[in-house]
């Protein structure tokens, strides 16, 4: 193999994966200014749970109209994104027209997600008037994202011409997952005592996904279905770890071709709702002596962070309503808790995993032969640089927790804006943008790869996901109310 003559810093200004974390550190340097009394992320705008459309908008933070707010969102991250596309030389003029029609289909999109017979879940029926619902939470958003994507993609190709400059779903993923960061960041500023048990407890999960999971999903693809090494990593990494961002992120780390992760993420949303569906009646029917349990088991089974988190909060809901009815009340939140904090624990660990199958697509898959060395140099090259972000973020906010106790308060008023509702805008941006590139044409052999991910989710994944939940939370239950 030839030496490439690149410098350590190539790339800085002109490739996805960098101006993911110039994006994301943006915000995020925004967000810590809340630790000063400064507020330079209230502008925020956010959808809210709604039956008259008076409801559908708010303000994360400022006193100000709600779609005053929307504009100002609009703008800034208009102009964000305007000048990293400059910077990686796409054509500016229409990266502006694309971006702006993105946005108002993405922004439509979640906010009639979050209509109340959609989005809220049972407990919240009283709430809003109503007395049925889908209790799909912010699921609903994203599915319908996907969709108006598809059909843009698939049945008005010129318009998703017109739109492809700016449809980037790699880049908007990746942004969100530095903002995913501070998340991880913020649990652990706000993680005491009994959250500690569900930490350590969690971290087998961990272990189970990659040691487990992984190893068995990949030889599944492989040796039974006889999938190439790239359509059989990718695959493992977003139906084993974390979803459309393990999928991303596998593929960045392999340099897969780009319809790859594009193609897996389809499988994994359109899993993750039907899981959603079925999870939590099917856990509360069977597991209710084991809420714990079955929020662990919750968090290791469902593969996107916002169908974890609405199954989590069903979870929550259906488990504390049918323990009441023996007489036994417990708090909010706790069930919830276990299904996300497992969840962490895995998201944690994407760009390790990330390197590591990069270290192996180097020096061993992608080896030439005869070819006695790869230059180190080339491991820094495929290393994802948006986990660069991510752990940034996530250290930072872990030291304030450590280093500056007093500082938590004010620090998460910033970081719960960026880890929130931008980080879902930007799983929404991405959501529409996978939908408008992706042409169905191009879906031969859909059919085996759906089958495949259906053994794998719930022959596989999900029993060894019950088993190791229960080992490790095997006793825990939610505090008493």
């Amino acid at each position: 193999m030839e030496a490439v003559n690149r410098k350590w810093y190539s790339g800085m200004l002109s490739t996805e994966d960098w101006w993911a974390v110039w994006l994301g550190l943006t915000m995020f340097v925004a967000g810590l200014f809340s630790i000063v009394g400064v507020d330079l992320v209230g502008w925020m705008a956010k959808p809210g749970t709604w039956v008259t459309a008076d409801k559908m908008l708010k303000v994360t933070g400022y006193d100000m109209n709600p779609w005053a707010a929307l504009l100002v969102t609009y703008i800034i991250f208009t102009c964000l994104t305007c000048i990293g596309a400059y910077f990686m030389k796409l054509d500016v003029k229409k990266f502006f027209y694309g971006f702006t029609i993105i946005f108002a289909i993405t922004w439509a999109c979640w906010l009639i997600g979050h209509n109340a017979y959609l989005a809220a879940v049972p407990n919240e029926w009283d709430k809003y008037g109503i007395t049925w619902g889908l209790a799909l939470g912010g699921g609903a958003s994203y599915m319908l994202a996907l969709a108006v994507g598809l059909i843009i993609g698939n049945f008005f190709k010129g318009f998703a011409k017109f739109l492809h400059e700016a449809a980037k779903p790699e880049w908007f993923i990746k942004t969100a997952i530095v903002f995913l960061g501070i998340k991880v960041g913020l649990m652990s500023m706000e993680a005491a005592s009994y959250t500690f048990e569900l930490a350590v407890a969690g971290a087998a999960a961990t272990f189970v996904a990659y040691m487990l999971f992984w190893p068995i999903v990949y030889s599944l693809g492989r040796k039974t279905f006889k999938l190439p090494r790239q359509w059989a990593a990718v695959l493992a990494s977003g139906i084993s770890i974390c979803g459309v961002s393990a999928a991303v992120a596998t593929g960045g780390a392999i340099r897969s071709k780009p319809i790859i992760p594009v193609l897996v993420s389809m499988l994994i949303v359109v899993f993750a709702m039907i899981e959603l569906i079925i999870l939590p009646g099917l856990y509360t029917a069977t597991l209710d002596h084991e809420p714990i349990v079955a929020g662990a088991a919750m968090g290791m089974t469902v593969k996107t962070d916002g169908a974890d988190a609405a199954a989590g909060a069903i979870l929550d809901e259906l488990m504390r309503s049918k323990a009441a009815l023996r007489g036994v009340h417990w708090q909010e939140g706790w069930i919830l808790t276990s299904a996300v904090m497992t969840k962490i624990w895995i998201d944690m660990f994407i760009g390790v995993w990330a390197f590591v199958l990069a270290l192996i697509w180097v020096y061993k898959v992608e080896r030439q032969p005869g070819q006695s060395h790869v230059g180190a140099s080339e491991i820094w090259f495929r290393f994802p640089k948006f986990v660069l972000g991510y752990l940034l973020t996530w250290f930072v906010y872990l030291g304030i927790a450590v280093f500056g106790p007093d500082l938590v308060e004010a620090a998460s008023h910033g970081a719960k804006i960026v880890q929130s509702p931008m980080r879902k805008m930007f799983f929404m941006l991405t959501f529409v943008s996978i939908g408008v590139i992706t042409d169905f044409s191009k879906l031969r052999g859909m059919g085996r790869m759906a089958l495949i991910y259906a053994i794998a989710l719930f022959l596989i994944i999900a029993p060894i996901a019950l088993i190791v939940a229960y080992i490790f939370h095997h006793g825990m239950m939610p505090l008493p109310a």
